[in-house]
């Protein structure tokens, strides 16, 4: 894998919502798009860390993350 990808989409209510795909689970709210980009990554790096810290594997890392939407 050479990077996560962020998807990014907008709410009915108007908040926008980032998700990473390859780490399930790993989504967060924001009130603009960039705090839910930013939160999205944050919690990806938390799920990261919280995976090497158990001895469980994680896909190869070359860049970090993509944003697409």
């Amino acid at each position: 894998m050479s990077e996560f990808t962020v998807e990014i989409e907008r709410e009915e209510d108007g908040r926008w919502i980032g998700e990473v795909a390859d780490l399930p689970g790993v989504l967060a709210y924001g009130s603009t798009r960039e705090e839910a980009v930013a939160r999205a990554k944050a919690l990806a790096f938390r799920v990261l860390a919280d995976r090497i810290e158990h001895g469980e594997d994680i896909p190869e890392i070359r860049g970090v993350f993509a944003v697409h939407g």
